[in-house]
């Protein structure tokens, strides 16, 4: 054909007959450059009759990686076969606007298993010394499939097996394999070098500048003489960069001065900066918008401790305010306070809160203690102490309260940023508070005398949430489609609700119980509508979580709850909400936006109630 006829590049269609297997399909189509290649890198007639050969040995490849080593494959373009000789000048031959059709045709053929899986020293020898935990983690056995990524993943698991048990220096060959045609196996050959088993020698820490260096040895979950194991020598990092000091945390081993069964280690460390400055803002329909700012310092004595000051300005606008409030406080936090995993954690807090239940200005002290046990529990202990005004229905009332905090947690969401999106896992939070209160009305005689006097009372409460992907029931990719479950309880025993100061009842509404409704708005009312609060609630919410693409997602929920003057759950009048979100995901938690109505609203209620925030609901 004269060459103007030709087409340079030349299009084409690609066609990769399904096999039957929905995984090899997969494969095939990613492992075949006419596939991925159409439409990113068009070539000429020799090059694209080049490719199609290639793409031969390529899908053989990946047929052998199943364990189809008898498979044929079999590529036409025009339907001439990719081994014809004039292929390329066939292809030449294609008028200018016509496209290539290429076929592809797979037959896996019969599954080869693995034959004979012999484990040996470089000398040739069986190795024998190999103890059964890790001629287990090596799990391959005569009669299985012969899949590659199983092979090579066996010995990944063979050498990871090994290393925990203390040979530092122990090297897995990759596998030596024969195959068995006449008897469609594969041999398999794994030469193993244990090497000696060692101990963890001498701890350098490089990089402290700022950080008290006996702090961090302090820290350290690893030390000199104990059985090298990588996984016990990583979360031993894991655990020093969680301090919130170093920007990074490195690890290695000086294999080339082992001395005396002993490998040094050299702990690398670099400090992040010490102050942080931080930007704050929320808006929801019902408590308006709040903004403030925060600034950290990180170690401020030199020992991982964190002193964060805040100043944040409340009740920018909302239907449960009635003007504007403040929150100032600071918080210090010294970890390792007496004890390993026990922190110590001081607040004072300056607050005005302007409320339509009732009005606060007070202030706050508490001292707490707060200890890991484990990886999923945290208890805690306090003492705290507060002078406040109140002002509620007209009546002015001051109080002194203390209180003795007790509080235990348990997470199994393995999250390591608490605003991450958990996907499974179950998260309780039980706590009692003892408090003392001694209170006087300046108004004495209203129609609310009662709440003035001393009482002693206890809130009880606790929370609970679960996490359900749907993955586990096959209906999709993990962590795409979530049902998240979340239920409240609470009640104060030894004062009944006028015998409580305001701020110390329990309410719903909001989102942090029932969203569709004003914060506090749930349970019994005044005259005027204004919240009572009461002294039991209970409050429960389940919510579909969707992500859509890379950024962003969807939610639907509908929550439900109640608060009475009973001291006992589960009675008043049941409020009821639902609505929908969207989720902006980002580096640091997705950005939430919920939109929800009340299903039965009571009188002075809102129609609708948007929230956004950081991070999700529960």
């Amino acid at each position: 054909m004269p060459a103007a006829r030709a087409a340079d590049p030349q299009p084409y269609d690609v066609v990769i007959e399904p096999t039957g297997n929905g995984a090899v399909d997969g494969v095939l189509r990613g492992t075949s450059s006419l596939a991925t290649l159409q439409k990113t890198q068009a070539v000429g007639p020799f090059a694209l009759a080049g490719r199609a050969r290639e793409d031969v040995d390529r899908l053989r490849t990946a047929l052998e990686s199943f364990g189809y080593y008898a498979g044929s494959i079999d590529i036409t373009v025009n339907k001439l076969p990719v081994a014809d000789p004039e292929l390329a000048d066939r292809i030449a031959a294609i008028p200018k606007g016509q496209k290539a059709s290429i076929r592809i045709h797979v037959a896996t053929g019969p599954t080869f298993h693995l034959g004979s899986v012999s484990l040996r020293t470089p000398a040739g020898a069986d190795a024998a010394s190999l103890t059964p935990a890790e001629r287990e983690a090596f799990g391959l056995h005569p009669g299985q499939p012969a899949v590659a990524s199983d092979v090579l993943a066996a010995r990944g698991r063979l050498l990871s097996a090994l290393q925990e048990d203390g040979h530092a220096l122990a090297d897995v060959k990759e596998p030596l394999a024969y195959l068995r045609p006449a008897t469609r196996t594969l041999d398999i050959v794994e030469v193993v070098n244990e090497g000696p088993r060692l101990d963890i020698g001498a701890i350098r820490l490089a990089g402290l500048q700022r950080m008290n260096p006996q702090f961090v040895a302090r820290r350290l979950s690893v030390h000199q003489g104990e059985l090298y194991q990588p996984s016990r020598i990583e979360a031993a990092r894991q655990d020093l960069a969680s301090l919130g000091v170093f920007s990074d945390v490195g690890v290695s081993a000086d294999t080339n001065d082992i001395a005396d069964g002993q490998v040094p280690l050299t702990f690398d460390f670099t400090e992040a900066p010490r102050r942080t400055v931080a930007l704050q803002a929320g808006f929801s329909t019902d408590l308006g918008g709040s903004a403030g700012v925060t600034w950290t310092h990180h170690n401020f004595f030199g020992e991982a401790e964190q002193l964060r000051l805040a100043a944040l300005l409340t009740g920018l606008g909302g239907s449960a305010q009635q003007g504007l409030g403040y929150d100032i406080y600071a918080d210090l936090t010294k970890p390792d306070f007496l004890h390993r995993d026990q922190s110590l954690d001081v607040r004072i807090e300056g607050l005005k809160q302007n409320l339509q239940a009732y009005d606060q200005t007070a202030l706050l002290a508490r001292v707490g203690i707060s200890r890991k046990l484990g990886r999923r529990w945290l208890v805690g202990v306090g003492i705290g102490a507060e002078q406040e005004r109140i002002v509620q229905q007209g009546v002015t009332r001051h109080y002194t309260l203390v209180s003795l905090p007790l509080s235990a947690n348990y997470d199994s969401t393995d999250l390591s940023n608490p605003l991450d999106s958990a996907t499974h896992g179950v998260r309780v939070s039980v706590s009692a508070t003892p408090t003392y209160s001694l209170g006087s009305g300046d108004n004495a005689g209203d129609s609310v005398t009662d709440q003035g006097g001393n009482s002693v009372f206890t809130i009880l409460q606790a929370t609970a949430s679960t996490y359900l992907d749907l993955n586990r029931l096959g209906l999709s990719k993990p962590g795409r489609s979530v049902i998240a479950l979340r239920g409240t309880v609470g009640s104060v025993q030894g004062a009944s609700t006028f015998g409580l100061p305001p701020d110390q009842r329990l309410y719903a509404g909001g989102s942090g119980t029932v969203r569709g409704y004003q914060y506090q708005g749930v349970g019994p009312l005044f005259p005027n509508d204004d919240p009572v609060g009461g002294t039991s609630v209970d409050a429960g919410t389940i919510e579909f979580r969707q992500r859509i693409g890379k950024s962003f997602g969807a939610a639907a929920f509908v929550d439900a709850g109640q608060v009475s003057a009973s001291s006992t759950p589960f009675q008043g009048t049941l409020r009821v909400g639902t609505g929908v979100g969207v989720r902006y995901y980002t580096p640091i938690g997705p950005i939430r936006l919920d939109v929800a109505v009340p299903l039965n609203k009571p009188p002075g209620g809102d129609n609708f109630e948007l929230y956004i925030g950081l991070g999700e609901a529960f």
